[in-house]
């Protein structure tokens, strides 16, 4: 089972305790799921469907605990390239959908039967968190923090993917938005966002599994990082001592170290016999003992008039 579907099993166990909230909840729901249309008959259905257990399990919870009712579920199986199953869930009756649409503070969006959440379904804080669990529930996903950090809910309609991005904003929590094909795309990249995002939720077993391969992954870069400075630190020296080595050598056969100064012929003969010491080791060797600033400082001179014999 994916990261993400371990995600949608733990919210689907997840039930508010106030009204308002299961109200919020199952409007996101029937919004992303669902569209009113008329029957043969001319009469009004509200018709949900998905291929998710979950997200029909949860509609049909939240559903009967809401409201008295009556809705038809039955499971179709698609066959094609793979096997399908789909759960549509009906409601059928001009009154049974005149009382969901206000119950749940529905309303069309005038094509295709398309329905949107009114603002006032989601004035609360408690509200908000319901409904987006709604929302990503039906058509969200987030990938496997193993691999990388991204939170993402795709929505049909520019309407509702306004109202949805106002809505993780109002949580300090930087979403942005693209079109991809015909859909509105909100997402997020950041780990420490899609933590959050997790817990507004309430997704918290998937919440402490994300963190504990965050840090594992944190600790590793860390450490990564540390060993690539040092890394680069050594060769860095090395290449410097050897730099240094060479130039004392093209002195000693072109002129002779004599003609050097005598405290940079200390050095200078230091360094020849001890060509993998460090600046501070060298400084320790002298007499009287020298700083590394100095010492690095001597080493420059004498690359400096080798410089100027080869010139």
């Amino acid at each position: 089972m994916s990261f993400s579907m371990e995600v949608k099993r733990e919210l689907s166990g997840v039930f508010p305790q106030a009204r308002h909230c299961r109200i919020a909840e199952l409007s996101a729901l029937i919004t992303q799921c669902g569209k009113i249309d008329v029957d043969k008959s001319g009469h009004l259905h509200i018709k949900l469907q998905t291929e998710s257990g979950y997200v029909a399990r949860k509609c049909c919870l939240l559903f009967h605990r809401l409201c008295s009712l009556p809705l038809s579920v039955c499971v179709r199986t698609a066959k094609g390239k793979r096997t399908s199953v789909q759960y549509v869930m009906k409601i059928q009756g001009d009154e049974a959908v005149k009382k969901i649409l206000e119950l749940l503070k529905l309303k069309t969006l005038g094509k295709d039967g398309l329905l949107a959440a009114d603002g006032m379904v989601i004035l609360h804080t408690c509200c908000k968190r319901a409904f987006l669990r709604g929302m990503f529930l039906a058509s969200g996903s987030v990938s496997n923090p193993q691999k990388s950090y991204h939170f993402e809910i795709s929505e049909q309609e520019r309407e509702r993917a306004e109202q949805l991005l106002v809505l993780i904003r109002s949580f300090e929590v930087d979403a942005k938005r693209i079109v991809r094909k015909s859909y509105h795309v909100l997402y997020v990249k950041e780990g420490a966002q899609v933590v959050e995002l997790l817990n507004i939720m309430e997704a918290h077993l998937a919440l402490m599994e994300f963190e504990n391969v965050r840090i594992v992954k944190d600790v590793r870069n860390s450490v990564n990082r540390q060993v690539n400075c040092e890394t680069a630190n050594l060769s860095k020296t090395v290449n410097a001592a050897r730099r240094q080595y060479e130039d004392i050598v093209f002195i000693r056969e072109k002129a002779g170290l004599h003609a050097l100064s005598e405290n940079l012929e200390e050095v200078a003969l230091l360094r020849l016999s001890y060509p993998e010491a460090s600046l501070t080791e060298l400084g320790e060797m002298l007499s009287p003992k020298l700083g590394k600033s100095g010492v690095n400082h001597r080493l420059k001179k004498i690359s400096e008039y080798a410089e100027s014999l080869r010139g």
